[in-house]
This record gives C-alpha cells, structure tokens and sequence, in this order.
C-alpha cells in the first residue's frame, strides 16, 4: 500500500488496485511464448524465458466493459456462458449461478445456435467463452447466427469472431477461477445486487477448479473424523446370588429331590397325601388274552388251488 503524501498514515486501495492484485496473485498476468499480432496491444512486456506479459490495467478495463455488455441484456437466461475446459467448468456453473445465466460446461453439441431441430437449440443474445481456441466450434456457429461473442483471450488464442477479448491467462485454474469471480462481482454490482463499497460474501475459491481426486480424499477424511460421542460399555451381570442382595435375603428352601426315572413298562408310584390312608398297591393284573384272528384258525394252512 502507497503511504499518503506526507508520510503519515497509508491509504487505502482502491477497488481497481485491489482486483489487480487479485489477478497478480493467480497468475493473470503470464501468458505464452508466443503471441498473436491482434493480442500485441495488451501485451506489457517480454521476460527474459520468452513468456509474454499481459497488462492487467487492460484486463480490467475489458472486464468493467463485459460486465456493461451483460447488464445491458434484460434477461439473464438470454445469456450463454460455456467452457469446454475442466479447469473453467466449475467457474461456468458458479458464474451462471449468480447472474442467472445459462451454462454449457463440456463438449459443445454441433448446431446447438444453427440447427433448429436440435432438441438442445438455442438463439441466445450473448455468448461468454472461456478460450477461443478450445471453444472453435461455438464461435464459428454464433458468427453464422450473428450473436455477440465474449472471450478470454491469451497471448495466442485468435481473436476472429470474437466481439470483445479479454486479455488474460486462460489455462490456469486459479486464473479463470478469478476472472469468472470479477466479473460476476462486477455484474451483481451494476445490477444494484451488491451495494457500493460493499464487499461480496462469496470467497473466490469457490470458482476454482477442483481434483475430483483430491475432492473425495477431503470427504474421506472429514467423514473419518467426524464427531466423537461418548463410548457407553455394557458389562456383563453380575454372578452373586441375586435373592440375598435385592430381596432382603430371603433364603429359598431347596428344591425337592427328583426320583429317577423307572423302566417304561413300570407301573407309577404311589403318592402319598396328607390326611389320607396309604393308598394300596394295586393287584397285578392277568394280561388280556390275545384277540383271535378272523376267519383263520391258528396253525391253518390255505389248501392248495388249481393253479
């Protein structure tokens, strides 16, 4: 921070300075080995490895601009913002989720803007890409419909069909992340949506790009700390005699002992009754004569037939 003209207290950033350091600190700036000859006007200087360096006093510039061109379009679904990259996929959704725009994030479906017997056929009033390069093929189709076309440009992309480049590095996940934040903040500024002065509550690393990778091993490891709750033990019951300690001691009489058991064909036992007489044993009795079999005399032998 620059300190005030006479040395007292420093000042504070303006809203301008703050978003370049922003972009500085993801790497905005850097852009390519090579560099296209419509691009040269945004290029500040060259490094001594060959790699280009882009103006971000620029980058701003066509940022407020971008962000003018998109407030001026009355509905907010009339605008398509689409990337093919991973890196800018999350970004898309994220911007599109703010500023009530439509995304497209993947492969782009030929004849998506030309072809109306396309189930997913649209006639949007904007288009906002993430790299010409990657995204030829939405270019080409909204040059064909005559529908204005936003891009981040870096030193090598080529700028044909494109309405308004925005100067920047578009391979870097941190990069894209931060443009695609600026200018939804931009945007919900204009709109009145954040009051000025204000800052957005919403942190910029939601626009980056994530490893699903590195995503899961997070959930992982959130899930196996998780909450501790207190471990309960259940032990096992005691093995004392339960009717000395809870029923005042109380002794039980002891079972009665169990007569062992006789032979099957044994005839019962008698028992004995208080205040009656023994019971008798009772008289053996004659086994039952055996029935006699029906219509045959026993030791009969069948008499022999004609066979």
């Amino acid at each position: 921070m620059a300190a005030a003209g006479g040395g007292g207290a420093p000042r504070a950033l303006s809203q301008q300075e703050k978003d370049v350091q922003m972009m500085l600190a993801a790497d905005v700036h850097l852009g390519t080995k090579n560099c296209d000859f419509q691009m040269e006007r945004y290029v500040f200087k060259r490094r001594s490895d060959g790699i280009y360096i882009i103006n971000l006093g620029k980058t701003w510039e066509k940022l407020y601009l971008a962000a003018r061109v998109i407030v001026a379009i009355e509905n907010p679904q009339d605008i398509i913002v689409q990337s093919a990259r991973p890196y800018g996929q999350r970004a898309v959704l994220k911007f599109a989720q703010y500023t009530g725009a439509h995304a497209i994030a993947g492969r782009h479906t030929p004849g998506t803007f030309t072809n109306q017997l396309q189930t997913s056929f649209s006639e949007p009033r904007l288009l906002i890409l993430t790299d010409p390069r990657t995204d030829h093929q939405p270019i080409k189709e909204s040059a064909l419909g005559n529908i204005p076309t936003i891009a981040f440009c870096d030193t090598d992309s080529p700028m044909r069909y494109v309405d308004i480049g925005i100067p920047a590095n578009n391979k870097g996940k941190q990069s894209i992340g931060c443009l695609f934040w600026l200018l939804a903040r931009m945007v919900l500024q204009m709109r009145g949506t954040i009051l000025p002065g204000h800052k957005w509550e919403v942190m910029v690393d939601l626009f980056f790009y994530r490893d699903p990778e590195e995503a899961k091993d997070q959930e992982e490891e959130e899930a196996a700390v998780g909450p501790e709750y207190a471990a309960v033990e259940y032990t096992a019951a005691p093995t004392d005699n339960w009717g000395d300690q809870q029923w005042g001691g109380e002794v039980q009489p002891p079972a009665a002992p169990v007569a062992p058991a006789g032979e099957w064909g044994a005839a019962p036992a008698p028992v004995a009754a208080e205040g009656w007489d023994a019971a008798a044993a009772p008289p053996p009795s004659a086994a039952p004569p055996a029935p006699a079999a029906p219509g045959w005399e026993e030791g009969s032998v069948p008499a022999p037939t004609g066979w």
